[in-house]
Parts: C-alpha cells; structure tokens; sequence
C-alpha cells in the first residue's frame, strides 16, 4: 500500500472517529444540561407544593379552632321567653343557636308547628302532595343555609389568617417537623431521592432554623422558596434548600452513555497505533530494502576482485613472477578479511534478537586499547590525507568489559568518521578521554559533513542510514551504530551524539570504571 494511501485512509477514519466522539461528548453535555433543568423544575415544583401544604396547614388550625369554639357556645344553655300571638293560640317555639362572635345576625331557627286536629283518614291526597314538596323545599333550604354559614366561616378564616397570621412569630406558624416531612415527601413524589439540607430564614436573612445534619456542600447551588406567598412583604420567610450529591446524581443518570465514550476513545487510540505501526513497518521495509541493496553492493566488491584476482592466478605469466604472485595474492588476502568483516557485521543482526548478549568481561586499561586501535586505523586515515589526534587524558582507564566488544566500537565510531568525511576538506579524528565521578568517558570527534537536528535521534536505530535509496557513495548495512548502542548498554554505560550539519559529530561514552 503506497504512503498516501495510507495517510489519506488515516485522515477519512480519524476524521470520522473525531466526528463520532464529537458528537457522543455534544450528546452527553445535552443531556447533562437537560437533566439540570429537569432537576430544576421538580424541585421548584416540590417546594411550591410544600408552600401549599404550610398554608392549608394554617388554615385547617384557624378552622378547628373557630369551629371548636362555635360548638362550645352552641352547647352553652340559652334562656327561652314564651310569646303569645294576637288571635290567642298557644304560641310556636323558637329556638335560636348563635353559628360565630362575628355571625350573630345568622340564626338557625327550628318551629315546633301544631300536629293537625282532623283525623288522618281525612287528610286528602293533594293535601298530602303539598307536605312533601314544602318538606323538599325546607330541606334545599337548610342545605343552602349550611352552605352560606360555611363561606361566611371560610371567609371569616381567610380574613383572620391575611390580618393576623402574620403578625405571629415563625415558629409558632410552623412546624418544622412537618416541614421537614413536607419536602421529603414532595422530593420522592417528583423522583428526588437523595439527601438535603435546609434552612428557614427571614426576609433580612436571619436564620429561623436549620435542619439537624446540616452542611454546607452544595449549598452554591441552592432553591429559594417563599413560605407564605400571601404575607406582607415585610414579614415574608424562605426555605432555602440544597442538595449535597445533586452532582453525582446528575451524572449517575447519564452513566449509561460513558462507557460508548470510553469505548470510543479505545477505538480512536487504537487505530491512531495501527496507523502508527503500518508507518513504522512502511519505514522498516524501506530501510531493509536500502540495507539488501547495500549489502548487495558490499558483497559484489570483494566478491569479483577475488574472482579477478583468482583468474589472474591461472596465467602462466603470474606464477613466472613471484612478485606479482605475491601481490595478486595478498589482494585475495585482504578482500577476503574484508568480505568476512562484512559477513560478521550482518551476524550481529542476530543480536538484537536477543535481551543482552554474551560477554567475556575483563579488566582493561582502556588508553592503551584505544591507542591499539588508532594505530591500527592510522594508515587507513591518512589513505584520506587525515590525521588522529589522541587526547588520553583520563587519570584513571581501567574498565571492566568484554575488550574485543569495545575495540568493534570504537573501530566503528572511527569507520564511521571516514565514511561520513567531507570531501574537499581533510579529515580530522580526533580522540578523547578523561574522567568523571565512577566514570571513564571517551569522545571522538570529527570535522565531517555532520547530521541534521531531526536525524540524531534515529542514527542509533537499526538499519538506519542518513542517506537512502541506492546511492553508493557510503557503504554499510546501518547496523554499525545500533550494534555500538547495544554493546554499550550492556555494559552499562551511556552514548550520545553532538552533530551539527556541515560542522561535524561528536560520539560521547560513558562507562563505569573498574573499581565501581
């Protein structure tokens, strides 16, 4: 699949995973703000049914109270004066009952009416018809009677509690306990079961009472209700409500929708990995092309000059002139180390498959195993008109490695100088060491063409090269500085890498000395 295949087919699905997790977060905010308002609304309700409740409270106590009274002078004895009319028959009696102090002029009046001297078998039929609807008509006006007496007593309340109620203290107009019970059981019946606390003040704030388990939690988020709506405005009184869980209980109704969230984000940081991994393989395969293509290239030098040199042996000529014999075959001499340093180096592969790697640790003095190595590398530096500067300046060399793994990496850093030199400029190796603390550091440093700030900190990573493709002008598999990193960590030491481009790099060790 090509590059920009994959980058657009990662832009269309993290556009659509973004888009879906968009909308589930504009979804959850939705229904958290309408959850509030719900919440809002019943508990408005809720306090506003309390307020009712307190005043048909304070009504119903007005009423048992006129109505005690009024049967306590109902049930008081009244005395009776007998009258006599003007034709001289024996007088009705009437009986008076007073309904209120404030009702006098109502009066329920019973007439005791004279039985009928004539016999029954002669009272007619329509005679009788007449009595029925008269005892009809007295008792719808009885009925209308009661029901005048109960509006004027109703009135008579309504008027007592709008003149005088106010005027009591608050706690003698409610009872706290049913208040308490009040809003516990208007919060259920509008689905609000959870816990809260309230306080009852007057209209300069001064508190009245407040409920026994009283805290301040949540209280940023408190309902205001007035009491007695119908009370003046300089005696009116609040309850004042707040819910210390109201937050949890929000989100426990919308804690069905997190888990698709959370399911979501799983999906997104996967597939942002899977895209991240098919780049990463991309790039992996790429290198590993540029390291056959190399290898190819590395194997086929030394691979014809002994095929040439093999042919040369066979004419007569050759074997005639011991000099050139000699020549030709330490030619086979060299391209074959060569060929086998080639062969060993892409044995190392087999290394980082492995956690740490075999080592046959050693006492070494490491100034005089890195002065081996340059007098060694000397004749190959000045192949290139360069020159090695040696600054072996550390007081205390000796280490405890394997010696054949550390002089592979010190040849390879310096390799690496030569092969990364500038071509119009000679090159400059030079190599360093002193210490610090429980430490031998060694640097080597060059004047070649350098490595790009973006580069330095993949020049340790396996099969990476600074320059790719099938160019040829540097040879190497890009495992010799991943084979350095390796080694050094098992020793473990640190390396790190100062590059500035056109200017050169600078390799940094650090390895633990002997005595630590």
């Amino acid at each position: 699949m090509k590059k920009s295949t994959i980058w657009i087919l990662g832009i269309v699905m993290g556009l659509s995973f973004l888009s879906l997790l968009y909308l589930q977060v504009s979804y959850i905010e939705e229904m958290v703000k309408m959850r509030n308002e719900q919440f809002d609304e019943s508990v408005k309700r809720s306090l506003y049914q309390v307020s009712k409740n307190l005043e048909y409270d304070e009504t119903l106590r007005y009423l048992e109270k006129d109505v005690a009274e009024t049967e306590r002078v109902a049930l008081s004895p009244q005395p009776v004066s007998p009258q006599v009319d003007v034709e001289g028959k024996e007088p009705q009696a009437h009986v008076s009952y007073p309904v209120s102090s404030s009702s006098s002029d109502f009066e329920l009046k019973t007439t005791m009416m004279k039985p009928s001297g004539l016999p029954k078998a002669m009272i007619s039929r329509k005679h009788g018809e007449n009595n029925i609807l008269q005892t009809s008509k007295a008792l719808q006006e009885a009925i209308k009677n009661r029901y005048l007496h109960q509006r004027v007593l109703l009135d008579e309340v309504v008027l007592n509690i709008l003149y005088k109620a106010s005027d009591k203290a608050l706690e003698d107009r409610v009872n706290f306990k049913n208040l308490d019970g009040y809003l516990k059981s208007e919060f259920v019946n509008n689905g609000i079961d959870i816990p809260y606390h309230f306080t009852v003040t007057d209209k300069d704030g001064r508190e009245a009472y407040r409920c026994p388990d009283y805290e301040d939690k949540g209280s940023e988020n408190s309902y205001t209700q007035i009491l007695f709506p119908n009370d003046p405005p300089t005696k009116i009184s609040f309850v004042k409500v707040h819910f210390p869980t109201r937050r949890d209980y929000i989100f426990d109704s919308i804690s069905f929708m997190l888990p698709s969230l959370v399911f979501t984000l799983v999906l997104l940081i996967t597939f942002i990995f899977t895209i991240y991994i098919a780049f990463r393989q991309k790039k992996l395969t790429e290198m590993k092309n540029d390291f056959i293509n190399n290898m190819t290239h590395e194997f086929k030098t030394p691979i014809s000059t002994i095929s040439l040199a093999a042919q040369m042996l066979k004419d007569p000529a050759v074997g005639k002139s011991p000099q050139m014999f000699q020549h030709i075959s330490g030619v086979i001499n060299d391209e074959t180390k060569r060929l086998r340093f080639q062969v060993e180096k892409v044995l190392q592969m087999s290394m980082f498959e492995r956690q740490k790697a075999t080592l046959k640790m050693t006492g070494v003095d490491a100034n005089e195993l890195i002065s081996g190595v340059i007098n060694t590398f000397t004749l190959k530096v000045e192949k290139y008109n360069g020159k090695i500067e040696a600054n072996l300046k550390a007081e205390d060399p000796n280490i405890f490695v394997d010696e054949m793994h550390i002089t592979n990496v010190i040849f390879n850093l310096m390799d690496n100088a030569v092969k990364y030199k500038k071509a119009e400029e000679d090159l400059l190796l030079t190599v360093t060491t002193w210490n610090e603390p429980g430490k031998l550091c060694i640097s080597i440093a060059d004047n070649g063409i350098g490595i790009k700030k973006e580069n330095l900190k993949k020049v340790f990573d396996k099969f990476y090269r600074v320059h790719t493709g099938n160019l040829h002008d540097v040879k190497g598999f890009g495992l010799g500085l991943a084979y350095v990193k390796k080694i050094i960590q098992d020793h473990k030491g640190t390396i790190r890498i100062e590059s500035e481009l056109g200017v050169g790099s600078k390799f940094i060790i650090v390895l633990p000395l002997l005595n630590n």
